[in-house]
């Protein structure tokens, strides 16, 4: 019989840790180094690369997604060496996919051809916001300017190109942010990721919150409303989204989110990256150590990991369905069951299509729209049947 993880594939994500600046909502494992050493991260990376491959051998890798942090630091030959060491280490699919995330500060014309050169086929962009004085509130060292100019070299780069864009922010209209989506939709992309911004802990932002100097964040109405206008827009313009933040156009979602949507296997390599691996029938969690010093230092001897953690059939059956329902396609009914060893309640299935949050369709539990604007809470409906 087929493993569960083989319904969703199988991934790597690499972390790289560093950044130019810290951005006052972000709680990613980032890090701001005068001196980076891109010889000895190679290095790290190669073994760490050597000794994941010996636990998974023959598996087809579908997607590598390098993530950070700012991975558009990263000297196009650390990425060529990482990317030729895993197609060696691995079997690859046909349509591979190879995701490097990049900020439009650390983006000219030359390093991106170095990265298509080294394998690279597509760029996730975190631009953000579209206007200078937004882009300033949320710390981000780039203009509007220079976003558009690290497009369009993006965009005669690669074949495939998404790029981030953070709405509910300090002071925005519904006709600002439609403003602003629309310019964002009229700029030939096939994907892009759109996030509700959120005040995270351990965040600048999150000390700002709490000290009350955080001022013009909408309501929850006015929330939903961003949401609710954001889908129009985008499906009208042959963008809907397929899963709660990112929306694409046919053909163009990103596959290697897609595994950890659809609950595949993935490793994780670099400080502070997760995993979840299927091994002789168990499933595990990994998680490296977060501190980029810490996490280099041990991999020498094979210890940048932390103990592993054992997942049991309620923790997988939970996970899968917290992921899944993020995604417009929904998940299995019969794959949940497998994983659980019993079916969701059916009183609470009922209630919730009742209200109007959830549908039945094929065998599958959708999230209808009016869910996803409250999705946590149909989540931990669900979860607590």
């Amino acid at each position: 019989m087929a493993e569960d993880w083989q319904n969703g594939g199988f991934g790597l994500y690499l972390h790289w840790p560093f950044c130019e600046a810290k951005c006052p909502y972000c709680d990613f494992n980032s890090h701001v180094s005068r001196q980076i050493d891109q010889a000895a991260w190679c290095s790290a990376y190669l073994t760490e690369l050597d000794r994941a491959a010996a636990e998974t051998p023959g598996r087809v890798l579908r997607s590598v997604f390098l993530g950070g942090g700012t991975p558009s630091l990263m000297d196009p030959d650390t990425v060529a060496r990482v990317i030729e060491k895993i197609r060696a280490l691995w079997p690859c699919a046909n349509d591979l996919e190879i995701t490097l995330e990049a900020n439009p500060g650390s983006v000219e014309a030359g390093r991106f051809r170095a990265y298509h050169a080294g394998g690279v086929n597509r760029i996730s962009m975190g631009i953000q916001a579209l206007n200078d004085a937004d882009l300033r509130r949320l710390g981000r060292l780039h203009t509007a300017d220079e976003a558009m100019k690290a497009f369009d070299i993006a965009r005669n780069t690669f074949d495939r190109v998404s790029f981030d864009l953070i709405y509910a922010r300090q002071g925005q209209s519904l006709a600002d942010w439609q403003a602003e989506l629309s310019r964002a939709l009229s700029m030939a992309v096939d994907h892009l990721s759109l996030y509700q911004l959120t005040i995270e802990q351990g965040t600048a932002f999150r000390d700002r919150y709490t000290a009350g100097k955080l001022h013009g964040l909408p309501d929850e109405d006015l929330g939903a409303d961003l949401y609710t206008m954001t889908q129009d827009l985008c499906g009208a313009q042959g963008m809907p989204a397929y899963e709660v933040s990112n929306h694409a156009r046919d053909g163009a979602q990103s596959r290697h989110n897609l595994i950890y949507w659809r609950y595949g296997d993935y490793i994780g390599v670099g400080p502070g990256a997760h995993g979840r691996l299927t091994l002789q029938g168990d499933r595990w969690a990994t998680e490296c150590y977060s501190n980029p010093a810490r996490w280099l230092a041990s991999v020498a001897d094979g210890s940048a990991e932390k103990p592993r953690t054992k997942l049991g059939r309620a923790d997988q059956a939970s996970e899968f369905l917290l992921m899944g329902l993020r995604l417009k396609e929904g998940v299995d009914l019969k794959r949940y069951e497998e994983l659980a060893g019993a079916p969701l309640h059916p009183s609470t299935v009922t209630e919730l299509v009742d209200l109007g949050m959830i549908s039945m369709d094929a065998g599958k539990i959708i999230v209808l729209d009016q869910g996803f604007i409250v999705l946590n809470a149909v989540i931990a409906e669900l979860l607590d049947a």
